[in-house]
């Protein structure tokens, strides 16, 4: 990622699904932009009939050097933004998908090895902790530190050790080939390892009720920390009642905005804390035993969400913008039908973060019975790395400074 990320002015719609990637791109990269609607902008619909040689043809990116992108692909972003999508090698020891907390934890202790290490993340370095606006709870860290801040931390530490870090690069598939395990990119790039760790963490639920998937980068958002600044001083809804929901409810408030905390349950199910701190504000309203039913808008822009109350009346609230955190759902499609999974989807491993397969291992949020807690998560990297180390060891891979291109070249030298 640059150290300078570089001021974007985006020209779109809000019904353009190109837009919404490239908005959720940028988020995920942490790259700050401003959005231009050409629908409600005559002077915004101006730049892109420029641009274009009078043709209508969005998104369109314009740089701080005056250069632009028209429709570009995340590839073709990541190329403008500088960000590395393919690896020096094709062998290495140890290759870790995702790139939180647990994946750069197992990458710091195992470089720092001497185990030659390959990160692959497909969005931006650090995870859903870099997005989170505030951590609190991390020890350390007595008046907390933002989320970016210490995704960026981590990534510097892993990278002094000789780590090596792809972002916005998608894992296509993940296969065992005898001992080695095969990671091939959505651009055709293969690479090998007799290691693998699986940390690709989780997603937030999405509710499955109408209107959401119209809505979603129009009204609809997983992320208050990326997209609540679009609805400063507005009177936006947030959907369930734990940490995550009281947590962003809180910061959601720093932008100006009256909260609506929407939960099905009968009460918060936060920390005691959270919860305090949510009862006690008094820009947050909580609306418990509330059944959310239907997202309902207007130009493609969201304008309610169509609730049942405790007494089985229905009503709208009227929002532009409704925030959901429900619970979450592993991102473990790449390893389902390689590894053995809960009944949830999660990965289960043995004490030692190995799954069933040998080999392969796994750590973080994406793991069966994990806490979703980060400290927790760094906890399960240090310990995948210890027991990565050992299962290396048979192959002469642990303890070694060099980074060859072959497993064969890496036995020659043994």
């Amino acid at each position: 990622m640059p150290t300078s990320p570089t001021p974007i002015q985006m020209y779109g719609t809000a019904w353009c699904p190109d837009c919404h990637r490239a908005k959720q791109f940028l988020s995920e990269q942490r790259i700050p932009y401003a959005f231009t609607d050409v629908d409600a902008d005559s002077t915004g619909r101006e730049v892109v009939e420029r641009v274009n040689d009078g043709k209508l043809m969005i998104p369109v990116l314009v740089f701080e050097d005056g250069s632009t992108l028209v429709e570009p692909s995340n590839a073709d972003l990541a190329a403008k933004l500088g960000l590395r999508t393919e690896a020096q090698h094709r062998f290495y020891p140890l290759i870790i998908v995702g790139s939180g907390v647990a994946g750069l934890t197992t990458a710091i202790y195992a470089s720092r090895e001497g185990i030659s290490t390959l990160v692959i993340e497909s969005g931006a370095v650090g995870g859903t902790i870099g997005i989170t606006d505030q951590v609190d709870n991390f020890p350390g860290f007595p008046d907390g530190v933002a989320g970016s801040e210490f995704a960026d931390r981590l990534r510097r530490q892993a990278e002094r050790f000789g780590g090596e870090i792809l972002s916005a690069t998608e894992v296509a598939s993940i296969v065992v080939d005898a001992d080695q395990n095969v990671v091939t990119t959505g651009s055709g790039d293969e690479y090998r390892s007799h290691a693998l760790l699986v940390a690709t963490g989780s997603t937030y639920r999405r509710l499955g009720i109408p209107g959401e998937g119209d809505f979603i980068g129009s009204g609809v958002h997983f992320c208050a920390t990326c997209d609540g600044a679009f609805y400063r001083g507005k009177e936006v809804v947030v959907v369930g009642g734990g940490n995550s929901a009281t947590e962003e409810s809180l910061f959601l408030t720093t932008l100006d905005q009256r909260v609506t905390l929407v939960t099905t349950a009968d009460r918060l199910t936060a920390s005691a804390t959270a919860v305090d701190k949510v009862e006690r504000s008094d820009q947050i309203s909580i609306r418990v035993n509330t059944t959310p039913v239907e997202f309902v808008g207007e130009n493609g822009k969201l304008t309610g969400l169509v609730v049942d109350g405790p007494d089985g009346s229905r009503e709208t609230i009227t929002t532009p913008a409704a925030f959901v955190f429900i619970g979450l759902t592993p991102n473990a499609s790449l390893v389902s039908e390689l590894v053995e999974t809960d009944a949830q989807g999660f990965v289960t491993a043995d004490m030692g973060m190995q799954t069933s397969v040998a080999g392969v291992f796994v750590a973080g949020d994406v793991r069966s019975g994990s806490t979703k807690q980060a400290a927790a998560a760094a906890g399960e990297g240090a310990a995948a790395a210890i027991a990565i180390r050992r299962y290396l060891e048979p192959f002469g891979m642990a303890m070694r400074p060099n980074i060859v291109d072959t497993a064969e070249d890496l036995d020659a030298t043994a």
